[in-house]
């Protein structure tokens, strides 16, 4: 009987590149050449990468992390994440342990719906207009997905049609949203499909002129929520608990605090989203988005204290992720990033983004509230500087500690630690 997948890796960051590498590839079940995708910095040929893009003169390559001890509804996932900042990874590997407890992160999420805009201009009736085009309204969702039979055929296609007159600068404008069902596409291509070909009949109808027809990235009906419980002795007890609600308060009531506060959630979502090639600019802007629905720019998640004293997060957030299609089909190392994450649906896949956006958070505000961001920060600034002095293998940790210690982390500190550590006069 094969063991029990897990993602609890104790030492895991201790280990050397080549041993990680060793590890995840035995657990995975990667194949030798995808093993060796992750050892040629990139995975991405400039031939492969000339059929992506225009204008191609080269690539350019993030870390290619992967974060443990994440449980996602009793399922333990190992999460590719690909990003620059140090202490990401780590955080949300080091919260996720701490909310392992029973299922681990508790996620759902709803179907995946999102909104084709079409924009008419020059309505001489806007409460005809109306009128005419609901009444037209099934014929529309048929026209619409007879453009799309294989989407309709996975349950997916044009599902509702909903109309918005908006006042705005210029005059009043009708607006025209088509509702898709996209599956596991991201859906772009589908929904701007739509848009496009149902707009001249919707022109007709309202006796007006269309203008915009394209998909909105505040996809506020494809939404994913997650919870995460972690006991108040996990965390450092009573008032810990009480600093980091209080720091989500802080949040959640300014919007310049929250502004940093989101970002360090997406932190963890975008880290994530580039490592399965995932249209991260259009996952930011529905989430910063959907954070001022009410009116005002609020923190994307919520910290709370449940009556036996435990924190309990709990966060909501669009997720416009595809598993069909783009960039997450063509790019080598997203698809090494599907193997690793084991997602075979695009809001399984949305699901872990979220958790790992709120474990980065719980992180985050721990480290505000018990050390100050600083501590972790250059504690992990102490470490590249070490490395890009020279330092290598057991020698790293020790040459660090003694940069941190000194209080004085810089690089030509650094240097001057690693020589002397090497012997050198």
């Amino acid at each position: 009987m094969a063991p029990e997948f897990t993602s609890r890796i104790s030492g895991f960051y201790k280990k050397s590149v080549e041993e990680r590498i060793e590890v995840i590839a035995g657990m995975v079940g990667l194949t030798g050449e995808e093993a060796a995708v992750l050892r040629s910095r990139g995975g991405l040929s400039l031939d492969e990468a000339d059929h992506m893009t225009e204008n191609v003169v080269g690539t350019i390559a993030y870390p290619f992390s992967v974060a443990v001890n994440f449980r996602v509804n009793g399922r333990d996932l190992l999460v590719p994440m690909a990003g620059e900042e140090p202490s990401v990874v780590a955080a949300a590997s080091n919260m996720a342990r701490l909310m392992r407890d029973g299922d681990g992160i508790n996620a759902t999420a709803t179907d995946p719906i999102m909104i084709g805009q079409v924009q008419i201009l020059d309505v001489p009736d806007m409460k005809a207009a109306v009128k005419a085009i609901e009444r037209n309204k099934e014929a529309l969702i048929a026209s619409a997905n007879e453009l799309d039979p294989v989407l309709v055929r996975f349950g997916g296609g044009a599902k509702d049609i909903e109309l918005r007159p908006i006042e705005t600068e210029i005059g009043p404008m009708l607006i025209v949203h088509i509702l898709v069902d996209c599956r596991d596409a991201m859906g772009a291509n589908a929904v701007n499909t739509m848009a496009e070909a149902l707009a001249p009949t919707i022109a007709e109808l309202a006796s007006g002129r269309p203008l915009l027809r394209i998909i909105s990235n505040l996809a506020d009906r494809r939404l994913v929520t997650v919870e995460g419980l972690v006991r108040k002795e996990e965390i450092g007890g009573k008032e810990a608990v009480d600093n980091i609600v209080a720091a989500w308060a802080f949040a959640d009531a300014d919007p310049y605090r929250a502004a940093t506060h989101n970002k360090g959630i997406m932190n963890g979502v975008a880290a994530v989203a580039l490592a399965l090639a995932q249209d991260h600019r259009a996952i930011e802007a529905g989430a910063h988005a959907y954070a001022v629905r009410g009116g005002r720019y609020r923190s994307m998640s919520r910290w709370s204290k449940n009556r036996d004293g435990n924190l309990v997060g709990t966060m909501t957030l669009p997720m416009a992720v595809g598993l069909v299609g783009g960039a997450t089909r063509s790019h080598p190392m997203a698809q090494i990033a599907r193997k690793i994450l084991r997602v075979d649906k695009a809001a399984d896949l949305g699901m872990a983004m979220c958790a790992v956006g709120l474990a980065q958070n719980l992180g985050a505000l721990r480290a505000l509230t018990q050390e100050g961001i600083q501590h972790g920060h250059m504690r992990l600034h102490a470490r590249n500087l070490v490395v890009m002095a020279g330092a290598t293998g057991s020698l790293i940790d020790v040459a660090a500690k003694e940069l941190v210690d000194g209080g004085e982390i810089r690089f030509p500190k650094a240097q001057e630690i690693v020589k002397r550590l090497k012997g050198g006069s």
